[in-house]
């Protein structure tokens, strides 16, 4: 399994996502496969999900690559603690073979920067560079890394109920999650009140801002996606291309991808600040620090400009 999921050109049985083909392969839609944990991305599920993008990169059929989740939502964010979790950081036999290197056998501070630079940063970005145009579908709760997701795609379309929120600053004491694209998705002004109050965007206020492309009935989501892929596939493969890469130079000329290098670097010593604090057992904040204990935290709430 291993070597299969370092060679896309290998087919593998996906544990923890799907990947169905759609109009004779010229559309593909990868579909995260945990609703038992709302799709929470641990790390099998992340590898699996690298799989399956370069996957549809290497086929030359391929035209657009969807990214979709079942059950009641798209993705609730990182996995902090399912029985995946817990088994595939622990030595024995159902450790993932990603906690055995890149950088994982430093210290506790180097090996967070190394594994998290690998898993959770570096792969967005390469997703985001995906020779493919790719949309994200989305429903449901869209929660910290689930935005990491979504905004590596090109589209984004969303269900009527989707709601959009970074809430680790609030309930974890972090300056929000690996891939900071809070400024570009949210405008700064924004971005700042959605990190330090923890409130959500819903589907028309993520529109508003530009965030989003389309919004459809949550019935009519997957169907509805579809329809918007065909029209984009019938666009020349390579004028589609050339689109992507025009707009994403020209956002990277802007600052986009070193100000993403910096946040993450900015990331990592919040990461160190609770390690040395906690004494080494803990790389985010904990009630006895005065954070809200995240599994029994209250609601999300929307960030409504009349409510204080």
């Amino acid at each position: 399994m291993t070597d299969a999921l370092l060679d896309p050109a290998t087919p593998v049985d996906y544990r923890y996502l799907r990947y169905e083909t759609h109009d004779d392969g010229t559309i593909v839609r990868i579909v995260l496969n945990r609703p038992k944990y709302r799709n929470a991305q641990n790390r099998g599920l992340l590898v699996e999900l690298t799989h399956a993008f370069l996957r549809a990169e290497a086929d030359d059929t391929v035209r657009v690559v969807i990214l979709a989740g079942d059950g009641p939502v798209f993705s609730s964010g990182h996995d902090l603690g399912s029985s995946d979790y817990r088994a595939e950081r622990e030595p024995g036999p159902d450790q993932h073979w990603s906690f055995t290197c890149t950088g994982a056998t430093h210290d506790a501070v180097e090996s967070r920067f190394h594994q998290e630079w690998h898993y959770f940063y570096e792969n967005t970005r390469r997703w985001r560079k995906l020779r493919k145009i790719t949309i994200a579908q989305v429903h449901g709760n869209v929660f910290s890394a689930a935005l990491m997701l979504a905004w590596a795609c090109d589209l984004i379309v969303a269900a009527r109920d989707t709601r959009f929120a970074d809430v680790v600053a609030t309930r974890l004491g972090v300056c929000g999650v690996e891939y900071f694209g809070h400024p570009w998705e949210f405008g700064p002004r924004k971005a700042k009140e959605l990190l330090l109050t923890g409130d959500s965007l819903d589907a028309e206020d993520a529109l508003a801002l530009g965030m989003v492309n389309k919004i459809f009935p949550a019935g009519e989501l997957g169907e509805n996606t579809l329809e918007f892929a065909r029209r984009i596939a019938r666009v020349p493969s390579m004028a589609a291309l050339l689109v992507k890469d025009s707009v994403n130079q020209s956002q990277d000329a802007m600052g986009f991808t070193t100000a993403l290098d910096a946040c993450f670097s900015i990331h990592q010593l919040n990461h160190a600040q609770w390690t040395h604090l906690s004494g080494g057992k803990s790389p985010v904040g904990t009630p006895e620090y005065g954070l809200p204990d995240w599994k029994t935290a209250p609601p999300v709430e929307r960030a409504d400009p009349y409510r204080p």
